[in-house]
């Protein structure tokens, strides 16, 4: 194969919102620049189901970011802001976007898996696509949620929860257990510990609360569905349906649990958001652990597991015996979208992966950031919903019961300053690449940082950073932060609400 050269000033890896937003501030700054996004669709998961957005508090969001949502509303035709929306609605947007400012952008092109990145003296010099086209740029970002781009230049990073006393946290590490109510019996065959545990159960966390471990929150497919008999296709049984993976769900049954098993929150035109909620659903727990750091072909295998997992879910609550004829009838109306995710048989392309790696960069946002005890005198973005954290794993306890471990919800005051400095690298592992996404943060704060809104904006601060970087041929850590500081402003960011400033009381959220 004839391999292709191509050159541009700052080359973003990863198509999803903030890459595109990054991609969009450096054009509008009139550098060369493209985006080049892995997969086969444009806006992670902004345009793969998450139309339910949660911002925080709405005052936080600016820019770029907040454009997005205007123009969600007047395709809608409504006023102000709007945060539901179906899956094609964001896309459409996002393409008018990229069209009125002429960003290029570029689908299946992923990076190289072994020898993808070309670095001399501290710098990234070019990345070599799977296809085999080569890259060239000034300033890169990774804007990807894996941070592919990141690990493969030798940045440093963390996978997994650091324990709390490494940065004197309370939320970090191995979480307090929480039993599943109704209790249910441990075993695959009921009362007999020699028969196992049940699957995906450990025999114990692994360590005493607050200890760290390697161990990601749980990962699941934000389904879009619709009880509209016109559009709606059904949810078959998948060919590789594991019983086994539900007999929590079947045990909480016979217990006399009657769910939820999973939201159901309207988007326009009949459609929904479904996200994971209560003692089991989407959530495919203990399935994401190895996901950070796998191969391609691994990371293929673990999402599809994901989509089976999710869609015998619902195959599950409208058709198996086991699950009680009143949730089957509940359950028997929704379906997949005729009109939404063509490319990828109208199931979502994008895996809503919730934390993977995070860099160690010039400097860490803890959660004494996010609880406004430290002072961020660079900030390109504000972060404002409440550290979040789905569920790790399912263990036992001393007693022998099953817990969920993991979960948090600890709500936010304010709003709190994200440094440019989280952004990018330690200056001693790469001079010429920006991380908006897989950024310096700690398990706990990142649970208040991942959020779409918030990594628009870090994606366009970074665009902006990256162009400054690109057009005075210095290192990202050398940007000048006043002269970032105004383009930012100039442009509509949120980086400051004011001394004093408290986020009216319910717009934290509810747990994404």
């Amino acid at each position: 194969m004839e391999s292709r050269s191509y050159e541009y000033d700052v080359i973003v890896y990863g198509g999803n919102a903030a890459g595109i937003m990054a991609g969009v501030q450096a054009v509008r700054m009139g550098l060369r620049t493209i985006v080049l996004e892995p997969g086969v669709r444009l806006g992670g998961l902004t345009t793969g189901g998450l139309g339910a957005t949660d911002a925080g508090d709405p005052a936080a969001i600016g820019g770029l970011s907040q454009e997005f949502y205007e123009r969600l509303a007047r395709a809608y035709g409504r006023p102000g802001l709007v945060w539901r929306f179906e899956p094609k609605a964001a896309l459409n947007v996002l393409e008018d976007i990229m069209a009125e400012y002429g960003l290029t952008a570029v689908t299946k092109a992923r990076l190289l898996e072994h020898g993808g990145v070309d670095k001399q003296d501290n710098r990234i010099r070019s990345i070599t696509l799977e296809s085999g086209e080569v890259y060239s740029g000034k300033v890169f970002i990774d804007a990807t949620y894996e941070g592919d781009l990141m690990a493969r230049a030798g940045v440093a990073y963390i996978v997994g929860r650091e324990g709390n006393e490494v940065y004197g946290e309370a939320n970090n590490g191995i979480r307090r257990l929480a039993k599943l109510e109704p209790r249910i019996d441990p075993y695959r065959v009921p009362g007999d510990p020699q028969s196992g545990l049940l699957a995906r159960v450990n025999p114990n966390p692994g360590g005493k609360p607050g200890d760290g471990d390697g161990k990601t929150q749980a990962y699941n497919y934000r389904m879009c569905l619709t009880d509209d008999p016109d559009n709606r296709l059904p949810i078959e049984k998948p060919a590789d349906y594991r019983e086994e993976d539900y007999e929590i769900l079947f045990r909480l049954l016979e217990q006399g649990y009657t769910g939820p098993f999973f939201k159901l929150t309207m988007m326009p035109n009949r459609k929904t958001d479904s996200n994971n909620t209560g003692m089991f659903s989407t959530d495919y727990i203990g399935m994401s652990h190895a996901f950070a750091e796998a191969g391609y072909a691994q990371r293929e295998e673990l999402m599809k597991r994901h989509e089976t997992y999710q869609k015998g879910l619902v195959w599950t609550l409208q058709h198996h015996p086991r699950v009680p004829e009143a949730i089957r009838s509940q359950y028997a109306p929704w379906g997949l979208p005729r009109d939404e995710f063509a490319e990828s048989g109208h199931w979502p392309s994008q895996l809503y992966v919730r934390e993977s790696r995070r860099m160690l960069g010039e400097r860490v946002v803890t959660e004494h950031t996010v609880n406004g005890s430290e002072f961020v005198g660079d900030p390109v973005g504000l972060g404002s919903y409440a550290m979040d954290s789905h569920y790790t794993q399912y263990c036992l306890d001393e007693e022998g019961d099953v817990c969920v471990e993991g979960g948090f919800f600890v709500s936010v005051q304010a709003p709190f300053a994200i440094s440019y400095k989280a952004i990018v690298p330690k200056r001693s592992e790469c001079g010429n690449l920006l991380v908006p996404i897989c950024l310096s943060s700690t398990h706990a704060a990142y649970g208040s940082i991942r959020m779409e809104p918030v990594f628009m904006v870090l994606g366009q601060s970074a665009g902006a950073a990256a162009a400054l970087a690109a057009a005075s041929g210095g290192a990202v850590q050398d940007v000048d932060y006043t002269e970032l500081r105004s383009i930012l402003d100039r442009d509509g960011q949120i980086l400051d609400l004011g001394e004093g400033y408290v986020t009216p009381p319910g717009t934290t959220g509810n747990p994404l």
